[in-house]
This record gives C-alpha cells, structure tokens and sequence, in this order.
C-alpha cells in the first residue's frame, strides 16, 4: 500500500512539474511574434501620441510575470491602450507566456 501511495505521490509531483514548466514559456518560440512589440518598447525615450501622449515603458528584463499579467489585463479591457488592447486580444494563452518568457530573459538595456 506505501508503495502504491508514493508512486502515486511521484506521479502527481512529476504531473505538477511538467505543468508549470508548460505555463512558463518558450522565449525561443516567441521570436515569430516579437518584432510587433520592439517598434515602441525598444526605442529609448519613445512616446506615442494616440490616443494622447503615452511613455511607452521598456519590457526587456521586466518579470515574465508582469508582462503576463499586464498582456492579459488589455486583452480583458482591463487596462486601456488601443494599440496593446488591439495586439494583446490576438494572442494566445502560449502566446503570452512565451513572449513574457522572451523579454524575461533579457537585461534592461543600460543608459
């Protein structure tokens, strides 16, 4: 009976490991759909002008967490850009992750 409850322990453990490494992201399977987002947030000192003047923020570097978190709430309306809503509600779950994942393991570029 402990043998089958810690086979079914390593089994759960081993299940839970391989979900949260699916939820991480792939920074390499995100290159496809990057190139959208260096045209604002690579250029130092970048604002844009519509709907009004908005400082666009550099991702690279930002937690993968943060840029998830921010990527989904435009895609809910919950936060309110016309250009990331537009972009963000294209995307996919892996989508999101993946590029998080990508700008995750970047270093902010230096001043």
């Amino acid at each position: 009976m402990k043998r089958i409850l810690l086979v079914l322990a390593a089994a759960a453990a081993s299940w839970a490991y391989a979900q949260q490494a699916a939820a991480a992201g792939d920074a390499k399977a995100a290159e496809p759909y990057v190139s959208m987002c260096g045209g604002c947030h690579s250029i130092p000192g970048y604002q844009s002008s519509f709907p009004y003047v908005h400082r666009v923020p550099k991702i690279a570097g930002q937690s993968a967490g943060y840029i998830e978190s921010a990527l989904r709430a435009y895609a809910k309306g919950e936060r309110n850009h016309p250009t990331m809503t537009g972009v963000a509600k294209t995307l996919t779950d892996k989508q999101i992750a993946d590029i998080a994942a990508y700008y995750a393991e970047r270093a902010a570029p230096s001043k």
